[in-house]
């Protein structure tokens, strides 16, 4: 007796898409913030900036708001299209295995 497959077809799913676009923005932003200010602090000591009071470099919100956005959108704009590809590929494969049983 056999049951139904492991896993159903997953051709539309919105609310994983929204959850893990929402995770990855949040995880984005300060990711892409703290990398950027990385960036500040080299670009800093390559152009002699002096280094405030608590060694934060020059205009470093600038550097933080700019990589926080681009972090923010670009790593649910990967996560997103990975997880779609993959659900496509897993269509796919089940339709071919539906077919070659019929």
């Amino acid at each position: 007796m056999t049951g139904p497959p492991a896993t159903a077809p997953t051709e539309h799913r919105p609310s994983t898409y929204v959850g893990v676009g929402c995770f990855t923005a949040f995880a984005g932003w300060w990711s892409g913030g703290m990398v950027a200010v990385l960036v500040a602090k080299i670009v800093g000591a390559i152009q002699g900036c002096p280094a405030g009071e608590h060694g934060q470099p020059c205009n470093w919100w600038w550097y933080a708001l700019a990589g926080a956005v681009m972090g923010a959108v670009s790593l649910p704009a990967f996560a997103l299209r990975r997880l779609r590809r993959d659900d496509a590929a897993q269509v796919e494969t089940q339709q071919v295995e539906t077919q070659s049983e019929g």
